[in-house]
């Protein structure tokens, strides 16, 4: 085994983000119980520990610093820092062992399926985020470099835009958001990171059907969650029980947090500055020195893009300067996503190899389609949905054919005739992380099939 640290940095990619000063105070109420009249006054005094809050002041003092309350509140402002951020002088200030620049890893939300107001103004619809960053790569022609990748929040009960839920299968959002981004965006993910974190059993279930990689794990030793009050004993992402080192671990089916005999790889993925944890240089000399040893090492950790990231790149390079100045002998890697679990784990690339065709009975309108995997495909069955005329997304199962590699699936008066039916398609990944999509546009008798590469999805 090489000598060698895999660097992921993972971004909650959610788009702007406002927040007004009642809105800062009313945070301090909910997580701290502190009621006090909003204005910038107070919150200078806040920032400041000139408050006595009964010995909370250092607590409340971090969670409110300045450089967590001030947000991007518009595109304008979140694109006026990737501009930066993506350019090539910004990338090669600390080049990798290979004399590469910096991988960002895109990690896109839709703020979909949510009700009422929305006060955080936050780019709510389908699809709107991802756009906006592929169109953003594609301006600094990074798309061969950066990742774009799936980052979920489940829907609360209350509906709620400033809330998130824990749930996957209490509603069809997720699966919406899936289906409207392979037909419309030509897209499906290899990796995933969890809103807040947070994965619970159908989460865990959800992800070991479609999704390999999961970077969701945030394991650490300070117990810092434990010392704010709205994430004590798990609440969101809980992963006490999970592992400290480096490496990625199939999870068990029962206890998503230990090693067991499940398929899809998890790793863990710190944040770069929180007020539940920062990613320290004992951090990352952990990882040095476990890859130092000759094991398999991922150094990930993660940011939000609402926020002003480029001194969190900064810092995140000085700590990997200083550990490999310390440890010279370890080479380090800038990665994406799925390149970095495929090294780490020597997962082999190659394709699946699906194939979709669609048998129609126009006397009856009916229709059987039948997908088919020339190789092993990640999970049970490929991702299936489909779009009617009426403009409308569904996701299904599939029917098991005659081997584990052939699915079939019945349009008729049962689910819906073939005259209302826009676009199929299916989408899996392999067990590599190698992602395909094939589309078939019922309307043109027209079929287009996908392959990733990096971010981009290329026809052929």
């Amino acid at each position: 085994m090489g000598k060698d640290v895999y660097v992921v940095h993972c971004i909650d990619t959610e788009g702007p983000l406002y927040e007004s000063i009642d809105a800062t105070f009313a945070r301090l109420k909910e997580i701290f119980g502190i009621e006090m009249e909003p204005s910038i006054e107070n919150l200078r005094k806040l920032q400041n520990k000139e408050i006595d809050l009964k010995g909370a002041e250092n607590l409340v003092a971090d969670a409110f610093a300045e450089k967590r309350i001030k947000t991007l509140g518009t595109w304008d402002q979140i694109d006026d820092v990737l501009d930066e951020l993506m350019s090539e002088k910004f990338r090669t200030q600390l080049l990798d062992s290979d004399g590469n620049g910096w991988v960002y890893n895109w990690f896109c939300i839709d703020h979909a399926g949510f009700e009422g107001d929305n006060p955080r103004r936050r780019d709510a619809g389908y699809g709107n985020i991802y756009r906006h960053y592929y169109m953003k790569l594609r301006e600094h022609r990074c798309e061969q470099k950066d990742l774009l990748q799936f980052h979920y929040h489940p829907l609360p009960f209350n509906g709620a835009y400033n809330y998130a839920g824990t749930s996957y299968v209490n509603s069809d959002n997720l699966f919406q958001i899936l289906a409207k981004r392979i037909i419309d965006n030509h897209s499906f993910p290899a990796a995933y990171r969890a809103g807040m974190e947070a994965e619970r059993p159908d989460a865990h279930w959800f992800l070991e059907q479609w999704i390999p990689f999961d970077y969701s794990c945030n394991s650490y030793y300070k117990e810092n969650a434990e010392r704010q009050p709205d994430l004590r004993d798990g609440r969101y992402g809980d992963w006490r029980r999970a592992t400290k080192e480096w490496r990625p671990y199939h999870p068990s089916h029962d206890d998503y947090q230990i090693p067991g005999n499940c398929h899809r790889w998890i790793t863990r993925c710190l944040s770069l500055d929180s007020r539940l944890i920062k990613l320290e240089f004992s951090d990352v000399e952990q990882a040095f020195t476990q890859a130092e040893k000759g094991k398999p090492t991922i150094l990930s950790f993660s940011s939000h893009d609402f926020r002003d990231m480029r001194t969190e790149v900064i810092y995140a390079q000085n700590l990997i300067r200083m550990a490999s100045e310390k440890y010279p002998n370890v080479r380090f890697h800038y990665c994406n996503a799925i390149e970095a679990m495929q090294r780490a784990e020597s997962l082999t690339p190659i394709y699946a190899e699906l194939e979709l065709t669609l048998y129609a009975d126009k006397e009856k309108n009916a229709a059987v389609l039948r997908a088919r995997a020339q190789g092993k495909i990640f999970g049970t069955q490929p991702f299936f949905c489909f779009k009617t005329t009426t403009g409308k997304y569904y996701w299904d199962n599939l029917d098991y054919g005659e081997n584990k590699r052939e699915w079939s699936y019945v349009f008729d008066d049962k689910t819906f005739n073939l005259s209302a039916i826009e676009q199929v398609a299916i989408s899996a990944n392999t067990p590599e992380g190698m992602t395909e999509i094939v589309i078939y546009n019922v309307t043109e008798d027209k079929k287009e099939h996908y392959y990733l590469e990096n971010t981009v999805m290329k026809c052929r």
